[in-house]
């Protein structure tokens, strides 16, 4: 029997809860430094921001690191599956029309982890938010352009 892949055993099991809140990361293929590109990176909030605007999910915090992306949300309608194929398939279009590159932009799956409803939210978001000083991209959380919260 062939051997499945590990975004398949991601799935497994995945269900999604309307108004329930969860931690979503995402990986660029091959882990390419894609978003060192701010600019770039600005294509993939916009999304974000579209997806609230469209009542799918609010985002609650986030951050875009050159290779990756964390994205604390409260899902409205719809799916996990269908919330990141969607961020995901629209995001490469448009940094692939910006950069003249073809092929896919993101790792198959996604990584998702449902919150409960007693768990500090504000901590998280600083957390998800404080990314790029742990990895040692600026020295202060404000240098770095490719973040936000609703409560920082």
């Amino acid at each position: 029997m062939p051997e499945r892949s590990a975004s398949h055993r991601l799935r497994i099991g995945r269900y999604a809860e309307q108004n329930r809140i969860y931690l979503l990361t995402a990986n660029t293929r091959k882990r390419e430094p894609v978003f060192q590109n701010y600019g770039l990176g600005r294509l993939v909030i916009r999304h974000f921001r579209n997806v609230q605007r469209q009542g799918i999910a609010d985002s609650l915090a986030f951050v875009v690191m050159p290779d990756h992306f964390h994205w604390l949300v409260q899902l409205h309608r719809g799916s996990l599956g269908e919330l990141m194929c969607r961020m995901k398939s629209l995001s490469a279009r448009e940094v692939n029309e910006a950069t003249g590159r073809t092929g896919s932009l993101w790792q198959h799956g996604y990584h998702d982890r449902a919150l409960r409803r007693e768990e500090d939210l504000v901590k998280l978001a600083r957390y998800v938010v404080a990314n790029p000083l742990r990895a040692g991209l600026v020295k202060r959380l404000g240098d770095y352009p490719l973040w936000d919260a609703i409560w920082v």
